[in-house]
């Protein structure tokens, strides 16, 4: 078994080390503060000594990578926030990545710079720095969600459950490809942002169970379980399998102000995003075309590679039912 580690400073501790905890591959987390301006501290004295709030996670690097800790780690930290994650501001709620080996760097640049490109914002407000020091927090900080269930937590721990969705995995075919293996409705709604009729594409009413992916790329977008019909005529969604699949862009196209959503992998034109979904699910209508969609019914889901999902489906599928 390789054991690693590495310390990642993400906001308010708490929330952040349950998240990690129940990752599969990860075997310790412990709080702490860590990388101050002196080699010891405690919580009263963090605005003193500079210390940033940091959890210790210890992982099995066969099972769960320094690359999936990673993204899962970006999943759930704003990293354009300068000490500030949250509610929680000051400068020991700083974003941060701690490493102890130096092979260790050249994977956390990687992510750094795929994260920059991605959101094409500037510099991450993200210190990757070595790790000077760690020193424990004081023992009602480990475990503190563990031991208080309804305690504070600015983060969503439930994202922990998603299979991490690597870019990585998924290239956009060459334009000649694409002209091939697509149809000439496919093509115009993926890469020229057309718009398919209403009430006759292929899933606007659809409610078998399964997964909705890119027909460009395969990249998993979309649940069954988070469908609905909004009576649009098109697709409706509450909410994309997880943030990080979903770019947003601006269009004021047709005289209309609206959000423009487009694939992360090979930025495919899926639909829109409006603000006029179900309030008990979050408010949001994901508004997207079929022909931008390849729909994988959960009997086939393993097969066609996607059986990481099948756990979060069912999970999912039960909820809706309870």
């Amino acid at each position: 078994m390789a054991v690693k580690e590495i310390y990642l400073a993400g906001g308010c501790f708490w929330g952040l080390e349950e998240y990690f905890s129940q990752i599969e591959g990860v075997l310790v987390t412990k709080v702490g503060y860590a990388n101050g301006q002196v080699e010891t501290t405690n919580y009263q004295l963090l605005k003193q000594t500079d210390h940033a709030e940091t959890v210790y996670v210890q992982y099995e690097s066969d099972k769960v990578g320094l690359r999936e800790i990673l993204l899962y780690y970006f999943r759930v930290i704003d990293p354009f926030s300068v000490n500030q994650q949250g509610p929680d501001r000051g400068r020991q709620y700083r974003t941060g990545i701690y490493y102890t080996d130096e092979v260790d760097l050249s994977a956390i640049n990687e992510v750094m710079a795929e994260q920059e490109a991605q959101y094409g914002r500037g510099p991450l407000a993200v210190e990757v720095e070595k790790l000077m020091h760690f020193i424990d927090a004081e023992d009602y900080h480990q475990d503190y969600l563990k031991k208080n269930p309804n305690g504070y937590c600015h983060i969503d721990v439930s994202q922990s459950q998603i299979p991490v969705i690597d870019v990585e995995h998924y290239h956009k075919p060459s334009d000649e490809e694409l002209r091939g293996s697509l149809t000439l409705e496919q093509y115009a709604v993926t890469q020229e942002a057309a718009t398919e009729a209403p009430f006759k594409n292929a899933f606007w009413k659809s409610n078998e169970a399964g997964i909705y992916v890119n027909i460009t790329t395969g990249e998993p977008l979309f649940l069954s379980t988070d469908k609905f019909d909004s009576g649009c005529g098109w697709p409706s969604f509450t909410r994309p399998i997880s943030k990080e699949v979903a770019l947003y862009v601006e269009d004021v196209s047709h005289g209309m102000q609206r959000i423009e959503v487009k694939s992360r992998a090979g930025q495919a034109h899926l639909g829109h995003v409006f603000d006029d979904g179900p309030r008990d699910q979050g408010g949001l209508r994901y508004c997207i075309n079929s022909a931008a969609l390849r729909f994988i019914a959960r009997e086939e889901m393993e097969a066609a590679g996607y059986g990481g999902f099948l756990t979060l489906l069912e999970n999912e599928t039960l909820n809706h039912l309870h």
